[in-house]
């Protein structure tokens, strides 16, 4: 499956794209461990740099984990998001490119981002998304 078949059911995330991009840390969640207010959190949302989507039976809004370091939101996602969504990929469609096996990163385009492969990764995303 890629990621052009995933995306929302019943705004809802496909529950195969749910589960490849857990866990998952909901707005509560994440303002206790960014030590923050709720609307500090939903800010960072509002403003991309982070993405987040309605995620389990109570379709709950949630941030993968993985879009967090110790210090925060990755500084390298909020770019990766722009360059995707400039070439018209959805929200979803962005997360389950992140998550998805890609052969050319040698693993996930968020673990490549993780490990500090960036500009290895802003290639690619310029390459799907135009």
């Amino acid at each position: 499956m890629t990621y052009g078949t995933l995306g929302l059911v019943n705004d809802r995330l496909d529950p195969v794209l749910e589960d490849r991009a857990g866990p998952w840390l909901t707005v509560p969640d994440l303002a206790e461990r960014l030590g923050v207010r709720l609307a500090d959190v939903r800010r960072l949302i509002e403003d991309r740099e982070l993405l987040a989507a309605r995620v389990g039976d109570r379709a709950v809004l949630a941030v993968p984990s993985a879009f967090l370091d110790e210090e925060g939101p990755l500084a390298a996602l909020k770019g990766t998001f722009t360059v995707l969504a400039d070439g018209g990929m959805k929200d979803a469609e962005i997360i389950g490119w992140l998550f998805q096996e890609a052969p050319l990163t040698g693993g996930s385009a968020i673990a490549a981002l993780r490990a500090g492969r960036r500009a290895e990764v802003r290639r690619l995303a310029m390459e799907t998304a135009w």
